[in-house]
């Protein structure tokens, strides 16, 4: 028995776009479809009543997800990215804001709990601030870290490096020294087209040849009817090997004369009596009795 269920299967975003401008007015900036959901850019110091509508008006439950993206070239470097989940609706709409390193966004703790984790991360990686935030403390780094790591201008190494001191007997932090000046890696895609010329591709400016060299007559091959005579001859023919004997040549006598060695006395092989070297103490040494045998 087929089960229904209220939600659709797949999300439907037809429309949605012009309803959810109408409903949040003024505090929307720009409405766009892209990858098959709707992205809403709407004012920072307005954040909070968007979340508020969307999630009491327009069935978008759950915040999924709080991200931050890095823009160094921006004047507001920040975006603040806010994924929303319909259950009824089977939907997903994304919200977002700009930001600066001293604008701080308002909190959303006060429409969902678990904002508070989420407002944490970003700011520990990107270092936005959250107004109203009643617990804004970094969450990923360890106490003490300098810098936002997700930043891109953060560099690779660090600014400082944790290592375990044996003469102090505890972990200490110290300024990063690297021995070796940084590599700088090329990830440029040259599917996409490099700004130089990857190797063997100095090859492909080379022109064609015009005339192919071709053999008008069998001599230029050294083919021919004298070569055909001597096709069958053997070249190892006069070799030292093929003078010596060849395939039919008798064995090589030994080198050396062994005697027939003597059979060993006794019954067995792996006994102390058959295997030890006879010495003058061991021959005047009588053989055990049975009965001590036995103990």
């Amino acid at each position: 028995m087929a089960t229904l269920h209220s939600a659709p299967r797949f999300t439907q975003i037809d429309g949605l776009k012009g309803t959810l401008a109408n409903a949040l007015g003024g505090h929307l900036l720009e409405a766009h479809e892209e990858h098959g959901e709707l992205l809403l850019t709407v004012k920072r110091d307005s954040m909070e009543d968007v979340l508020r509508i969307l999630r009491d008006d327009h069935k978008y439950q759950q915040l999924m997800e709080i991200a931050g993206v890095d823009y160094p070239s921006r004047a507001e470097r920040f975006e603040v990215v806010y994924m929303l989940l319909s259950l009824t609706t089977n939907s997903r709409i994304m919200v977002k804001c700009s930001a600066a390193e001293d604008t701080p966004v308002p909190t959303v703790t006060t429409l969902w709990p678990n904002a508070g984790w989420l407002e944490r991360e970003v700011f520990d990686m990107y270092g936005v601030l959250f107004a109203g935030n009643p617990d804004l403390r970094r969450i990923l780094t360890d106490y003490g870290f300098e810098g936002h790591p997700f930043r891109k201008d953060f560099p690779l190494t660090g600014y400082h490096e944790l290592r375990y001191s044996e003469d102090e007997k505890r972990v200490v932090y110290e300024p990063v020294e690297l021995a070796q000046d940084l590599r700088q890696f090329d990830f440029m895609s040259p599917w996409e087209g490099a700004d130089y010329v990857l190797p063997g591709d100095e090859k492909a400016e080379t022109p064609p040849v015009a005339d192919p060299k071709t053999t008008e007559k069998p001599s230029d091959t050294g083919a021919g009817e004298k070569t055909d005579k001597h096709a069958a001859d053997k070249v190892s023919a006069g070799a030292p090997a093929e003078e010596d004997g060849g395939d039919e040549a008798p064995a090589p006598e030994p080198t050396e004369d062994q005697p027939a060695r003597a059979k060993r006395k006794g019954k067995t092989t792996d006994t102390a009596s058959a295997t030890e070297p006879k010495t003058k103490a061991r021959a005047k040494r009588k053989p055990a009795t049975k009965k001590k045998d036995a103990e």
